[in-house]
């Protein structure tokens, strides 16, 4: 016969950490939580710092579980405390904030000729060791009278946001593209992204010259082969 569930000595139940509460919203919501996810809508105000905290704790666990003295050793006195910061705050940030704000503006001028953004420099980890990614990606517009236009700066704040996340480069490339697409609305939009994977050059086979390089297109750069040539060429001309 199966006992229930019961409270801990003294009768008061463990609290639950808040990295558990996180995840049992996502898993009450149906809602999908892989390292390229952001899990933003499910968690509420003041938790960051305590999944910062709860992070920095684990971290100590990895570095005694090494065999680093981190009591003794000044360069790893703070370790945990820095790299969870980073991880929360920094690099894995497009998880755990919000999508950036952007302002959008109508094509007034009806502008329909293509547009080139880049080089914008991208930043990412690969979901697959935590090693960074760190490369370059060209976005191409075609915008139509209906299509809303945004400034510069927000292709970079955007393109920031959904590569600060642990990830692999084939799916980071369709899913900002996907965010691009669905923000402006444009007859056409292509992209690509070329990169250096630190997972190969730091370990495995220490490659540091391949990189990996992913092309998106969308719309008529699908189906007008003269304006895929075109942008292609213009990237060519700014690379070469």
């Amino acid at each position: 016969m199966n006992q229930p569930d019961m409270p801990p000595a003294g009768g008061v139940a463990a609290k639950s950490s808040v990295s558990d509460r996180i995840r049992a919203r996502l898993e009450r919501a149906g809602v999908r939580f892989h390292a390229n996810d952001n899990i933003a809508a499910f968690i509420e105000p003041g938790e960051l710092p305590l999944l910062q905290a709860e992070v920095e704790g684990k971290l100590v666990d990895v570095l005694h579980t090494l065999v680093i003295d981190t009591g003794s050793d000044h360069n790893t006195r703070e370790t945990a405390r820095r790299v969870a910061r980073m991880y929360v705050n920094e690099v894995f940030s497009g998880r755990y904030r919000p999508a950036p704000d952007v302002t959008e503006f109508p094509n007034v001028e009806r502008l329909n000729e293509l547009m080139i953004v880049g080089p914008i420099t991208i930043r990412s980890a690969c979901s697959h060791h935590l090693c960074p990614i760190i490369g370059k990606v060209w976005i191409g517009v075609l915008p139509n009278e209906h299509s809303n236009l945004i400034g510069l700066s927000k292709y970079v704040r955007l393109a920031d946001w959904v590569m600060s996340r642990p990830q692999i480069q084939e799916e980071a490339v369709k899913r900002l593209a996907d965010l691009f697409e669905e923000r402006m609305r444009p007859d056409g939009l292509a992209m690509v992204m070329e990169a250096d994977h630190f997972c190969m050059q730091w370990r495995g086979v220490k490659d540091t010259d391949s990189k990996m390089t992913n092309s998106v297109m969308r719309g008529v750069f699908l189906t007008d082969a003269s304006l895929r040539r075109e942008f292609l060429a213009l990237l060519k001309s700014k690379t070469g």
